[in-house]
């Protein structure tokens, strides 16, 4: 199975039915306590800093062996390490992602009340983030080969969750019903998509840098931790810019000057 040939029979299904879904729901409401911006240029400003955040990452991984394509099932064409696919998919997952909280926040209920300040709460799941993330500093220092692509993952991922839960971790707790099935689900469908693709050849993940743990049709646990990094940093960062309450927490706003700057808020008119 060809990289293209994955995204096109995983990835596609899902994002057209979530932009034809979105679309239709255009005219319904959103709700007021997350229209602090207008959704689809949040999800549009997350694809900016995926690109961004992710490609110096990836790259390391392709040029240091822990991960490589089989070169008859990708075009060929790169930028760096990385094949054109793989940039393509960084797009799909945080669109996908972005579109399926936006598509949950139009069906449920996404909070009950009001949302109390819990710095307490924001302290402590920062901190725990934090200790993970020194252990994973830990096992690169030290070189231990079979922790090297799982602490890659958590030592590039864990410091803008941490930042995201030092801001706001009270309020995508009040946000729950919300950013539990915004995450839970593209990691799990991922998860089972990424099976496939092992098994078919389409990448390849080095034995002696992984763990050797393996879910059920062996997925490496690994994968399994990308995708769920992955979509909690999308989750996450979607539901505490679209959130009210998060407005009172900064000033002035980083994102609107993002969204202005790049003209995304046209974008946003243009899908209305």
């Amino acid at each position: 199975m060809t990289y293209f040939g994955f995204l096109a029979i995983f990835i596609g299904p899902p994002l057209v039915f979530l932009v034809i879904s979105n679309w239709r729901m255009r005219q319904q409401p959103f709700p007021a306590r997350l229209s602090a911006f207008g959704p689809f240029s949040v999800v549009l400003a997350h694809i900016l800093v995926a690109l961004l955040y992710t490609t110096p990452w990836d790259n390391y991984l392709v040029a240091s062996g822990v991960w490589w394509y089989e070169p008859s099932l990708v075009t060929g064409l790169t930028l760096g390490w990385v094949p054109i696919e793989e940039y393509t998919f960084f797009i799909v997952q945080t669109l996908m992602t972005g579109l399926w909280l936006i598509w949950l926040a139009r069906k449920i209920e996404p909070a009950h009340g009001e949302i109390a300040s819990h710095p307490g709460l924001r302290w402590v799941s920062t901190i725990i983030l934090g200790m993970l993330w020194g252990l994973s500093v830990i096992i690169l220092a030290t070189g231990w080969q079979p922790g090297t692509y799982l602490a890659l993952i958590l030592v590039w991922a864990l410091p803008p969750i941490m930042l995201q839960t030092a801001f706001g971790a009270d309020i995508l707790w009040g946000y729950r019903r919300l950013v539990l099935p915004g995450f839970i689900l593209p990691t799990l469908y991922l998860s089972l998509a990424d099976t496939f693709a092992i098994r078919s050849g389409t990448w390849t993940i080095d034995p002696l840098q992984t763990t050797g743990l393996h879910f059920p049709g062996g997925l490496p646990v690994e994968e399994f931790t990308f995708f769920l990094v992955t979509n909690l940093l999308i989750s996450f960062g979607t539901t505490l810019v679209l959130a009210r309450e998060s407005q009172g927490r900064v000033s002035p706003s980083l994102l609107e000057k993002i969204i202005k700057f790049t003209g995304l808020q046209k974008y946003e008119q243009t899908l209305r």
